[in-house]
């Protein structure tokens, strides 16, 4: 006989929920997005070290340094110092945003429901879910490119293909990427877990065919591009800010993997090995590689799918081809598409299921790479590079994330006192269908940071929009919660 209401048990520290027909009819609710039970949580430490590195490894972060260089005006060792203490700072609200998911199973897209409503929780949702899907699509062309290169090493003929090659490449690489999250959480749980090795194994080999090209001490000796005289603390900061802003992201959605975490010790010490070394060690590879690039195949080329795809045996650029393929596989699907997958699904939950809301983010980051497919395609011609797109998203998009990682910190941990009512999350009757406090201090810091763009004495607000947005969007929503109190008001959302 089944149980009338929902009942939610707690096994060391974990909680779960047997859902009635109150949460099992509620609109909010679906088999995807529901938490997830104890025996589901799977997930070590050493998974969720897996999961970083083999999100870290990746065609961004080793461009990483080349875009603090070339775009903020840093000398090489200030640019990898930057990028250490970036992902050092982004584990403070990664880790405290993932108690809620592993404590209580349950999503980013849900969680989010406590401090922006039930219903207003698909604003803050759909903003992460747009700027995962551009990703999705950037890295998929990375991806698509190495799958060009791989079959033009097998079959000679490929190669005349030319950008039409890459447009099929990046239509294959597509497809894979959605195949694997529709298998699920425990296929990206082994695909992170047997890639990670290969990746670290490939960082190794690059370095070890790079160091005799090229001179550590000279390198970093460069002059830094940014004018001389000028304090290097603006331009540190801005950099600071940019590379915070790459994980900006995850920092929101980590409950979508915290959820699947054995315990709270697992997913603390699994991002504190898997991220930050990781990040600086990818990066500083590819500074190196970069910088080598002139003397291993005669010319500077700042990504390495191009840079071995000038290596001239096509066996090892086979080889190559394919753990690069891997690489961007490992990154693309647990950093790009299952956060828009359950964030689409939050939408309306008996509407849209996982199928659903995968295609649905396949065919919106297709869509934004629409630009670049049609200019290898040459139906268009264009200057705007796809480097210049997402370096320049780095800074701008943290500006916007920053207020609602602030907000979530705030809500869980001072506001709700990491207590919430794990039924009513799926229902309409406890959480306000819009929390206005959650807008109000997600506006503010916003609203001030576009300002901030045409004012020379506040344009630090923007330089340093993801420490200035989380800060004030957390002492906004701390100040207006506590004048309000715990208690959620009581706003019936619609059916």
């Amino acid at each position: 006989m089944q149980q009338s209401r929902s009942q939610v048990t707690e096994r060391d520290g974990l909680y779960e929920l047997a859902a009635g027909p109150d949460v099992l009819d509620s609109p909010r609710y679906n088999h995807d997005i529901a938490p997830t039970q104890v025996h589901e949580r799977t997930w070590n430490k050493w998974h969720i070290t897996a999961l970083w590195v083999g999100m870290s490894i990746c065609v961004p972060t080793y461009t990483l340094g080349g875009v603090l260089t070339a775009y903020f005006g840093l000398s090489v060792g200030e640019a990898l110092l930057a990028i250490l203490l970036a992902n050092i700072v982004v584990l403070v609200p990664l880790t405290l945003n993932a108690f809620p998911g592993t404590k209580y199973g349950i999503p980013f897209p849900v969680l989010l429901r406590s401090s922006f409503g039930v219903i207003g929780s698909n604003v803050p949702c759909l903003i992460r879910a747009v700027v995962a899907c551009g990703w999705f699509g950037i890295q998929t062309m990375f991806g698509g490119l190495a799958i060009h290169l791989l079959l033009g090493s097998i079959f000679e003929g490929w190669k005349s293909l030319g950008g039409t090659g890459e447009v099929i490449g990046f239509m294959i690489f597509w497809t894979l990427n959605l195949w694997i999250v529709l298998r699920g959480a425990e296929s990206i749980k082994w695909l992170e877990t047997l890639s990670a090795p290969l990746l670290v194994l490939v960082g190794a080999g690059l370095l070890v065919w790079a160091l005799p090209n090229v001179s550590m001490s000279e390198l970093l000796a460069q002059p830094p591009s940014r004018p001389e005289g000028a304090s290097v603390t603006g331009y540190f900061l801005a950099g600071l800010t940019a590379m915070v802003g790459f994980w900006a992201t995850l920092s929101l959605n980590i409950p979508d993997f915290s959820r699947y975490a054995k315990s709270q010790k697992d997913q603390i010490i699994g991002q504190i090995i898997g991220l930050p070394l990781t990040m600086f060690l990818f990066a500083a590879l590819g500074v190196v590689l970069t910088a080598a690039s002139a003397s291993l195949v005669g010319e500077t080329v700042s990504d390495p799918v191009s840079l071995i795809g000038h290596i001239q045996s096509p066996g090892w650029v086979a080889l190559a081809m394919a753990l690069i393929i891997v690489a961007t596989l490992s990154t693309n699907t647990a950093a790009n598409i299952v956060s828009p997958t359950n964030d689409f699904q939050n939408i309306a939950p008996k509407l849209i299921d996982r199928t659903k809301a995968v295609l649905l983010t396949g065919l919106i980051g297709l869509a934004l790479m629409g630009h670049e497919l049609l200019k290898k395609l040459g139906l268009l011609v264009s200057d705007l590079s796809l480097e210049s797109v997402y370096s320049n998203w780095l800074l701008g998009y943290s500006s916007l994330l920053g207020p609602i990682a602030g907000i979530m910190v705030v809500d869980y941990f001072l506001i709700k006192k990491q207590q919430l009512d794990l039924a009513g999350l799926y229902r309409d009757d406890i959480y306000p269908a819009w929390n206005w406090i959650g807008f109000a201090a997600f506006v503010v810091p916003v609203a001030l940071t576009l300002l901030s763009l045409g004012s020379n004495a506040f344009s630090w607000f923007y330089d340093y929009g993801w420490f200035t947005g989380s800060f004030l969007g957390g002492l906004i929503y701390f100040a207006l919660g506590s004048l309000r109190g715990a208690q959620p008001l009581m706003v019936k959302a619609p059916v």
